[in-house]
């Protein structure tokens, strides 16, 4: 029996033993910091910062802490800090409740 491929939104928003990760694909210097959706098998995000002295990092957890409705001290870059994919993980959210925060269901 052949098992069952995880869609892109399953892949992009996953529960961890800590929390939920999310793959996120950035976008800096945006108009306005928000959620864009799917982009493959990642959450985009637009970050009105730009990619300079880790700014585009520190707002991307500013948004996702103000989005998830947690502190900022439970948002983490797991990888990715120079680069535009990254991983993050959200401690203290369900994936159901990250994915609904973000507007993926």
């Amino acid at each position: 029996m052949r098992e069952r491929q995880a869609t892109p939104r399953e892949q992009a928003v996953r529960a961890t033993s800590e929390g939920v990760t999310i793959s996120v694909h950035v976008q800096p210097k945006a108009c306005r910091s928000e959620c864009a959706g799917l982009h493959g098998h990642a959450v985009k995000i637009r970050i009105a910062a730009p990619p300079a002295d880790g700014a585009a990092n520190d707002e991307l957890c500013r948004f996702l802490a103000r989005r998830c409705d947690v502190p900022l001290s439970a948002v983490h870059i797991l990888s990715g800090a120079g680069s535009r994919q990254k991983r993050v993980l959200v401690k203290g959210r369900s994936v159901e409740q990250v994915r609904a925060q973000l507007h993926l269901e």
